[in-house]
């Protein structure tokens, strides 16, 4: 059984060291050139019942502990005066919550996982056709074929993989616009203060200045704005996006000022909620390219557990891998159902008139809420 996973994000990395635990090859085709060919982005939380319990059975708990850091959980909200608004300090040392990583440790830490054979480099996906008696031929940038009997999709927002299985149109949902700032406990403590170990939100209305620590030691600041209809490249003049918090306290947009000349904004899309399709022997899809979702805190911590699941219903069923994803494919729909709602109503509140009320209600009713099982 061959089996081609489209897309080397943490979804696909944990689909195949998954499936190597079990036994089962499985080879990761990649179109970046390397894994240090671009910035895999800033902090993420893993989440207990979903990438913490895809790390467990990945056999890596014990690593994700020994690089996360508990201490990024601290998250801190102010209004545009500066005053706060919610300020929660995690447990020190505790594990019991959503401990951040940073994204590119959690992608070596998968990469280091597994053989050097399992994920080939270089390869974008750009077609793949049904061979007449069964699997696929893949078809990659530059005109290199290699054919699989089962071909999973974890190629992001924009995948090709998906396009085999069902139409989806996209609605963008906002833009996001990325800076950052260089050694901040040297060049600028006063910030590195402000911000602290973890995550900084500063809420006003209809945009969201937030700032997050990174392990390198560089702080990584964003702008969130609602929908417009703009050109993306109207958002890389750093003077006018420093003028859009007019008003502000400077101690605030100071972060903006702070950052260097590389602005990196982003429309930010979702696919409609509820999406399914019909299965098909020998295809399906994880993570973005099954479910896109506003980038809420859920995404890489639902694409993880997909590949867990997926890996473990192949392994139970090695004889029948059709069975076993559609078995894996109405679970997953039933799950990401209601976080998908949940995802879209967390990003309209966020930018809204009264995001700051609301958002402040949402985290002291998370809060009240008891600490899920471990």
């Amino acid at each position: 059984m061959r089996i081609a996973i489209a897309g080397g994000g943490l979804g696909g990395l944990t689909l195949a060291r998954v499936l190597h635990r079990h036994g089962i090859d499985a080879v990761v085709y990649e179109r970046e050139a390397s894994r240090s060919a671009r910035s895999q982005g800033g902090m993420l939380d893993l989440h207990p019942e979903s990438g913490q319990q895809a790390l467990a059975e990945a056999g890596l708990a014990g690593r994700f502990r020994s690089e996360a850091r508990p201490e990024g959980e601290e998250h801190r909200i102010l209004d545009p005066a500066g005053r706060t608004l919610v300020h929660h300090k995690p447990q020190p040392g505790s594990f019991s919550g959503r401990p951040e990583i940073d994204r590119r440790v959690l992608r070596d830490l998968l990469l280091d996982s597994l053989p050097s054979e399992a994920v080939t480099w270089r390869h974008r996906l750009v077609a793949a056709t049904p061979r007449p008696h069964g699997g696929w031929k893949l078809t990659f940038d530059g005109g290199h074929h290699i054919d699989c009997d089962i071909l999973i999709g974890a190629d992001g927002a924009h995948s090709v993989v998906r396009s085999l299985l069902i139409d989806v149109k996209m609605s963008y949902v906002s833009t996001v616009v990325e800076l950052n700032i260089e050694d901040v406990d040297q060049r600028h403590p006063d910030l590195a203060e402000l911000v602290g170990p973890g995550n900084l939100w500063c809420v006003g209305v209809n945009q969201i200045l937030s700032a997050q620590r990174i392990g390198d030691g560089s702080v990584r600041v964003g702008i969130s704005l609602r929908a417009e209809d703009r050109h993306i490249d109207t958002y890389r003049n750093k003077r006018a996006l420093f003028d859009m918090f007019d008003g502000w306290d400077p101690s605030l947009t100071a972060l903006i000022e702070a950052s260097g000349d590389t602005v990196t904004p982003r429309r930010i899309e979702a696919m409609p909620i509820g999406t399914r399709w019909a299965s098909r022997p020998g295809i399906t899809l994880i993570g973005d390219a099954a479910h896109l979702m506003p980038p809420v805190g859920e995404g890489a911590n639902q694409a993880m557990l997909d590949a867990a699941e997926l890996a473990g219903q192949l392994a139970a069923n090695p004889a029948d891998p059709h069975s076993a994803i559609r078995t894996y494919e109405e679970a997953m729909f039933t799950r990401i159902h209601p976080i998908a709602e949940m995802s879209a109503r967390v990003q309209s509140m966020m930018l809204s008139p009264t995001a700051a009320e609301d958002i402040v209600r949402f985290f002291t009713a998370r809060r009240a809420e008891p600490a899920p099982a471990n």
